[in-house]
């Protein structure tokens, strides 16, 4: 009788793999992963995680594109759960999103928010479509405002020249510089709270924690969105 293959063995190996993989960084962190260890854990050779993963950069690449794509997932959700002409309301949704998709998947959100690992360099060119759309829910909110003259950005400082190339990157959206540029500052300021709060580093405040967190949510309204 023929041996059973492998993928019999084990359905859905791939998604096995990277579910494996992040229960190692939940436990040891993004550094220690191992294609290796990975194999003990599922009880399967080596080699055959290299079919789907040649080595471990290649295996942390997928983590980030799919940890970008449910992080994106979030925010589109959120914003579109809010009637399109309420945009303040679709900003305050993705906020809030931000923050509850950091909290339930905290090991994704390190992972492409966090420490890099030592020795890897994401290839750009895979990680960019997935990062991109993960800004886009906040952006188009932000060109929304913009569209119907209620962003109050006056003054907002340009983008310095020799940064203008790797800036355009962004543009991948219809939106207009200035709103891009509103939509970074936004995302570096919830980055901030969330990311001290995720390591560990940020006492919570108020009944329920997140009063903080929302007092900024607040005052990024209050900024950016004339009355």
């Amino acid at each position: 009788m023929a041996r059973p293959t492998l993928r019999k063995q084990i359905p859905h190996l791939q998604e096995s793999i990277k579910e494996t993989a992040w229960k190692q960084i939940a436990e040891f962190g993004a550094s220690a992963l191992s294609l290796r260890a990975i194999a003990r854990e599922l009880k399967i050779t080596a080699p055959a995680i290299y079919n789907y993963f040649p080595d471990r950069d290649a295996l942390v690449t997928a983590l980030i594109i799919d940890a970008f794509t449910s992080f994106g997932d979030w925010q589109l959700a959120a914003r579109d759960a809010v009637p399109e002409e309420d945009l303040p309301g679709r900003l305050s949704a993705i906020g809030l999103a931000y923050r509850d998709w950091a909290r339930t998947f905290p090991q994704r959100y390190q992972l492409i928010f966090g420490t890099p690992i030592p020795g890897y360099k994401g290839p750009v060119e895979k990680i960019f479509p997935s990062s991109a759309r993960s800004l886009s829910a906040l952006v188009s909110v932000v060109e929304g405002l913009r569209v119907a003259g209620k962003l109050n950005a006056d003054g907002f400082p340009n983008v310095k020249s020799e940064y203008q190339d790797s800036f355009d990157m962004w543009r991948t959206y219809d939106a207009d510089v200035l709103s891009l540029s509103v939509a970074m500052l936004i995302w570096s300021r919830v980055h901030g709270i969330v990311s001290l709060e995720i390591q560990g580093n940020l006492p919570p405040f108020g009944p329920e924690g997140d009063a903080l967190y929302r007092y900024e949510l607040k005052s990024i309204y209050q900024q950016f969105i004339k009355e």
